[in-house]
């Protein structure tokens, strides 16, 4: 059975938005749409990402909330429920100030409080992901699959961490599992990342994936015994009518 392939982006600031415009084209032209990790937040330059965000989702693309503050690391880690759901509660405001919306939450870092995940299902959201799950939060079913991106790091090693992740991509469909691959801004100034995932994505397709994102209805994807299943994903992203 054929596996499935979402591909998410976060990072999208003015100063990397020409690299999201040329990623977004290039999945484009292959069929692939993207989940976009939205931080609202009062940049300079903001304007530019939410028009070009908005857009996106009139041709497909998925948004997922990726936390209110970005300065703040791992954000969601430790907070109990109230004070996520405050959190929540202001970071949807100011995604709805740009008009988007959305039911669905990426991690801002490695993992959530319990309290942040009670926060998000009384909060209205549908789905969850971070770096190892995607989590149905209306029926708790989880699904256990990591995602695989560059990292930060360049330098030594760098070669070999792009060969490493192409190949990691490849054992994955061949195998009929979920392929997550997660993708930074910064990622996109990187000759060597950029090749490495356009092979990525060729090779899941060859493979005949199904490409999705994390709020449209998703296709089966067929783990392995390690893993769960998960026959579909809640829909949650869309535009809000704006004066």
């Amino acid at each position: 059975m054929a596996g499935s392939l979402l591909v998410s982006l976060s990072g999208i600031t003015a100063r990397t938005l020409d690299g999201c415009l040329d990623l977004a084209t290039a999945l484009d032209e292959r069929g692939v749409p993207l989940s976009l990790l939205v931080t609202p937040n009062a940049e300079e330059g903001h304007r530019s990402v939410s028009d070009w965000v908005r857009e996106r989702v009139v041709q497909g693309d998925a948004v997922l909330l990726h936390g209110y503050d970005r300065r703040v690391r791992d954000e969601f880690a430790d907070l109990p429920a109230h004070e996520a759901r405050l959190r929540l509660i202001a970071a949807t405001a100011a995604l709805e100030d740009t008009g988007l919306r959305t039911n669905a939450f990426a991690a801002p870092g490695r993992r959530v409080s319990a309290g942040t995940l009670k926060a998000l299902r009384l909060h209205g959201f549908a789905v969850y992901s971070d770096g190892s799950t995607v989590r149905d939060l209306r029926g708790d079913r989880l699904l256990r699959a990591r995602l695989h991106g560059f990292g930060g790091r360049g330098g030594a090693g760098e070669t070999a961490r792009r060969n490493a992740f192409v190949l990691a991509a490849a054992r994955l469909v061949r195998r009929g599992e979920l392929l997550r691959i997660g993708l930074r801004g910064a990622d996109l100034d990187r000759p060597g990342r950029w090749s490495a995932l356009l092979d990525a994505v060729d090779t899941a397709l060859e493979c005949g994936v199904v490409a999705a994102t994390y709020v449209g209805p998703a296709p089966r994807v067929t783990c392995s015994p390690r893993g769960s299943t998960l026959t579909s994903v809640p829909s949650g992203a869309r535009l809000v009518n704006r004066p």
